[in-house]
């Protein structure tokens, strides 16, 4: 078997020292050129990879970080995973994944990886913490956790995210600019801060268009396709049902299409309906999907390199960092047959 290479054999063949090596391939910025490029053209040349368990014996540090999510199917956190693992594999990371499915025992099984320290870090996407009195009690804000996409009141984690209920407003302002008066709209699951924080910004643009929101419009989804269906279904029993519904997540955006086409009803052409995402799938759907995009991959980057900041000594910002979103206007909308 063959030896595997060590950085004392490529300070021997360039004929410099151990710790320059070290220090050239921990791109500490410390070794000048034509150094740098030397040692590290020598270490591709023998083929050398660092010896993890040893580097993590000296630094006690894993290496890796968990990136928690609230439902690992959703295809939703692909984009935002490519992010993490990208910063993540540039400063020599690995992401492990956590699949929390709302349940708290799971949720607080990850932050005793964390304190145990099989992971350094932690980018948390679930919309809400355990409220059990043992994980409140343990709960520091000086832990290494980000909090990217979803919103975490009174917890003091540094969040990455976006400006829910302006985007929200700009959805619903989409469709009173259209002309429809009888807008409803599918929340997520409040109290969650998110679902609130979207559900406001429908409140807000119906109210600055001087437009009612009549008893029933307002329902609860849960993010899951089905609750769209469900919801929809409620919607069109109403004695004086919506022409355009606007909804918290695009995978409730798909529910309520597929229900609206087993009534026998045409989009847009009966019904108008906006979602919140812009998933893959969304441009692909018949007709595509009108939804507010989110910058997926530059949140799952900025969140990760938010934590390496923290890893490395710096301190966790106070203020959120907030990314903008833009409204894809595509084929599910339309002017109202009535206004």
């Amino acid at each position: 078997m063959t030896r595997r290479p060590k950085i004392k054999d490529i300070a021997e063949r360039l004929g410099v020292s151990p710790a320059t090596v070290s220090r050239a391939l921990a791109d500490t910025g410390l070794v000048a050129e034509p150094t740098l490029s030397r040692i590290r053209e020598a270490a591709s040349a023998l083929n050398y990879r660092p010896n993890v368990s040893a580097r993590n014996l000296r630094t006690r540090r894993s290496m890796a970080v968990l990136l928690v999510v609230r439902d690992i199917g959703n295809p939703f956190y692909l984009d935002v995973v490519k992010g993490v693992e990208a910063a993540a594999r540039a400063a020599g990371y690995a992401v492990l994944m956590g699949n929390a499915e709302n349940d708290p025992e799971r949720e607080t099984e990850y932050f005793d990886m964390l304190r145990d320290g099989h992971a350094d870090g932690m980018i948390l996407m679930t919309g809400s913490l355990p409220s059990t009195p043992d994980f409140r009690r343990h709960l520091s804000p000086d832990l290494p956790v980000v909090v990217a996409l979803e919103m975490i009141e009174g917890v003091g984690f540094p969040h990455v995210q976006i400006d829910n209920e302006a985007a929200a407003r700009q959805a619903v302002e989409h469709l009173v600019g259209l002309g429809h008066r009888r807008i409803a709209h599918v929340c997520g699951p409040v109290p969650e801060e998110m679902s609130v924080r979207r559900r406001e910004g429908y409140r807000a643009a119906m109210q600055a268009a001087g437009l009612p929101i009549p008893e029933g419009y307002e329902q609860r989804g849960d993010y899951l396709l089905q609750s769209g269906r469900d919801a929809c279904r409620r919607l069109l029993a109403l004695p004086e049902p919506p022409t355009a519904i606007f909804l918290a997540n695009d995978e409730m955006a798909f529910g309520a299409i597929h229900e609206l086409r087993r009534m026998g009803r045409d989009v847009p052409g009966d019904v108008s309906v906006v979602g919140f995402d812009d998933l893959y799938l969304s441009e692909a759907f018949f007709p595509p999907l009108t939804t507010v995009a989110q910058p997926r991959a530059e949140i799952g980057r900025r969140a990760m390199g938010m934590l390496l900041d923290m890893l490395s000594g710096g301190p966790a910002p106070h203020d959120p960092v907030i990314l903008p979103t833009t409204l894809k206007v595509r084929g599910t909308t339309a002017a109202p047959k009535i206004s």
